[in-house]
């Protein structure tokens, strides 16, 4: 197995953050797929850091029956879970009051992107953990690359395998360190060949479709860039404020979506805009111009309800959302872009008819006349074209 990062933290470079401040921080291992080694390495920290005296649990730990998993969890103090009744069967969740009634300095949790059965207090553990991060415990977690958001329409399609548990890429902000848990193809095929990964039934199947070389590939070129943007996004931040040009540019290079009020597959497009602000390291936002034939009293109840869920997705990914009133979106939308150091546009293909895209009449088509000084991206959200990373 190989460990990657930049200066690959060790335990007490962990400890070190642990130490600085009241907000509890969070460190992240992130692979490309199960059997990687993530919770293994959990557990090996974890050790590391109770024999330094530092008070550490196991908050919640999947094992999915890998003995040498199992044998690490052995000597750690485990919080018990909380066992729910649903449609009659009991269910095991982590139990996110018992945590925060122990305290302890450091929690591990595992499958961040789990749901929680209904009728918890989060709907997802990720937000468990923000909760254990405000009250100052820190929490060593992790995470599967195709679980992040706004990489849920690239991993369907180079893998095509449709992940619905998922966790906001503003969640990955949060993160103080990211690690990236990186193994040779072969070698996790290998793994999941010998039972080390899943169950013996359940192995032809996944050799067959997820775990085969391919989607492979592509996950773990996707896991190794997105910890490398981490990186970068981390560094820069850490900066001299003393760079002036270099903060500038990131400030102009802002971001921004526009959405109407029920555009077809929103939620591709408000992932686009959130991949590209996260290259660019800066703020996005989400813009909606309400338009005399869009107020409340003039849409239907279904178009309103999508419109309230897309703005809760925008909010998930880490936008700040604009609604807008005006006759003409598109003064509306550069007049914003101006004020707001936006640097990038954002848009839907366009489905007026094509005579009136002639006229130069689709929102589109007049902001790249328009728009003079913004990069204006035009994005296709039809289901059966690729989607770029």
């Amino acid at each position: 197995m190989v460990t990657t990062s930049p200066l690959r933290p060790r335990p007490e470079d962990f400890l070190e953050l642990v130490q600085k401040g009241k907000r509890g921080r969070l460190k992240l291992y992130i692979g490309f797929a199960a059997g990687v080694g993530k919770t293994y390495r959990m557990l090996e920290e974890a050790h590391s850091l109770r024999k330094r005296g530092v008070d550490v649990v196991v908050g919640f730990v999947e094992s999915h029956g890998r003995a040498e998993t199992e044998a690490l969890v052995e000597g750690l103090e485990v919080i018990p879970r909380r066992q729910v009744e649903y449609r009659g069967v009991m269910i095991d969740e982590m139990s996110l009051n018992k945590i925060l009634k122990r305290n302890p300095a450091v929690a591990l949790v595992d499958e961040l992107a789990h749901t929680n059965v209904p009728g918890s207090h989060n709907k997802k553990r990720y937000q468990d953990v923000l909760e254990l991060l405000d009250a100052g415990i820190n929490v060593i977690a992790a995470l599967n690359v195709q679980h992040l958001d706004s990489l849920n329409d690239l991993v369907g399609r180079v893998t095509g395998v449709v992940v619905r548990e998922t966790v906001p890429d503003s969640f990955l902000k949060r993160a103080d360190q990211v690690v990236n848990l990186d193994l040779a193809v072969e070698d996790l095929q290998e793994r999941l060949r010998t039972g080390k990964i899943y169950a013996a039934d359940k192995i032809p199947w996944a050799l067959e479709h997820f775990f085969t070389e391919e989607n492979l590939t592509h996950l773990r070129e996707l896991a190794l860039r997105e910890v490398a943007e981490s990186v970068e996004r981390s560094s820069f931040a850490r900066a001299p404020l003393a760079q002036p040009r270099e903060r500038a540019a990131a400030t102009n290079s802002r971001v921004m979506a526009c959405m109407s009020s029920n555009p077809p597959r929103a939620a591709m497009l408000l992932r686009r805009a959130s991949r590209l602000a996260g290259r660019y390291n800066t703020d996005w936002f989400v813009v909606f111009v309400e338009t005399p034939n869009e107020s409340p009293e003039r849409i239907d109840a279904e178009v309103q309800r999508h419109l309230l869920a897309n703005i809760e997705k925008a909010r998930e990914l880490g936008a700040e959302v604009v609604r807008l009133r005006a006759e003409d979106p598109v003064d509306a939308i550069l007049d914003f872009a101006r004020s707001h150091s936006v640097g990038h546009i954002i848009v839907g293909r366009s489905h007026v008819a094509w005579w009136k895209q002639m006229l130069g009449r689709s929102v589109p088509l007049r902001l790249v006349k328009e728009g003079a000084g913004f990069d204006i991206h035009i994005v296709s959200l039809a289901e059966d074209e690729e989607q770029r990373p």
